[in-house]
């Protein structure tokens, strides 16, 4: 589907069968080249992606956002494994008749782009990392605490957890943080299904065990990557960015400064440009 839509608060969401199970998805953008398919955080659904982001590349690039197995609107239960959530992946992408694509992995979505990329070399062209870390890096088996933590800290001043997991605690980080809510907030009608506690635990089991794992080899990705966080990041450090960047063979680390796990978000218009540039091969 082409979609002439420019604005991601308008464009509708469509449903396809891959092997019985029905995908939730949204495209945006009308280019002819390869597609960017963007792979979402932990805890997200199709409606946590910043329109500020999914817009700007779309000016470009024809953009492609779902929910995996078992999340948002679409059906079936959460894989138990990183693995297994990039095989759902690369299955949605293949049903969708796409022969190359470009990745998009925020955290989490980061962590199945990797999986992709190994199980299906073939089919990327390029990928966008960002707040996240290799596998069996080290510390990221710590997120359900973390997490958890950010979680009573929201309940208790009656707001998203995102503010403590996502920007610092700053002047700068909170007006970010309130931008990146208004923006998410855009969307009022024919919004995604919120993601169910049983999705939560899940993918929460899935990032333990992808944390306490053996390394992958991440030497045999030769397509470009590139890797972005902020320099304070609570989730997934920097230094777990910039292992990654060194392990594989052809990326290019990208810093951005006094921001967190949300550091795209609140350097949106520094890392849209940057984006797009990468993905010209620039």
């Amino acid at each position: 589907m082409t979609t002439t839509t420019t604005s991601w608060k308008d464009v509708p969401t469509t449903t396809i069968d891959v092997g019985g199970t029905t995908y939730a998805y949204r495209e945006l953008g009308s280019g002819t080249g390869v597609p960017v398919v963007f792979l979402h955080h932990l805890m997200a659904v199709l409606d946590d992606w910043d329109p500020a982001i999914i817009e700007g590349i779309a000016a470009h690039h024809r953009v492609i956002a779902f929910d995996n197995r078992g999340v948002g609107a679409t059906e079936s239960t959460v894989p138990p494994t990183v693995e297994a959530m990039g095989s759902d992946a690369i299955a949605f992408i293949r049903a969708l008749g796409h022969e190359k694509v470009d990745l998009f992995g925020f955290s989490l979505g980061g962590g199945v782009a990797q999986m992709v990329a190994l199980q299906a070399p073939e089919l990327v062209r390029r990928m966008i990392l960002a707040g996240t870390g290799p596998r069996g890096g080290g510390g990221i088996e710590r997120i359900a605490v973390i997490t958890a933590i950010a979680y009573v800290k929201a309940a208790l001043t009656f707001s998203d957890a995102r503010n403590f997991l996502f920007f610092p605690r700053t002047g700068e980080g909170k007006r970010a943080a309130t931008e990146y809510f208004r923006r998410l907030g855009a969307r009022t009608s024919d919004r995604d299904r919120k993601i169910r506690l049983q999705a939560r635990i899940g993918q929460l089991k899935a990032i333990r065990r992808a944390g306490l794992s053996d390394p992958d080899d991440l030497s045999v990705i030769t397509a470009p990557v590139l890797v972005t966080n902020g320099d304070h990041d609570v989730m997934v450090a920097s230094s777990h960015s910039a292992d990654l960047a060194r392990r594989l063979p052809n990326a290019t680390l990208k810093i951005y400064p006094r921001s967190g796990h949300g550091g795209i978000f609140q350097h949106h218009t520094t890392f849209v440009p940057d984006a797009v540039a990468f993905l010209a091969g620039e």
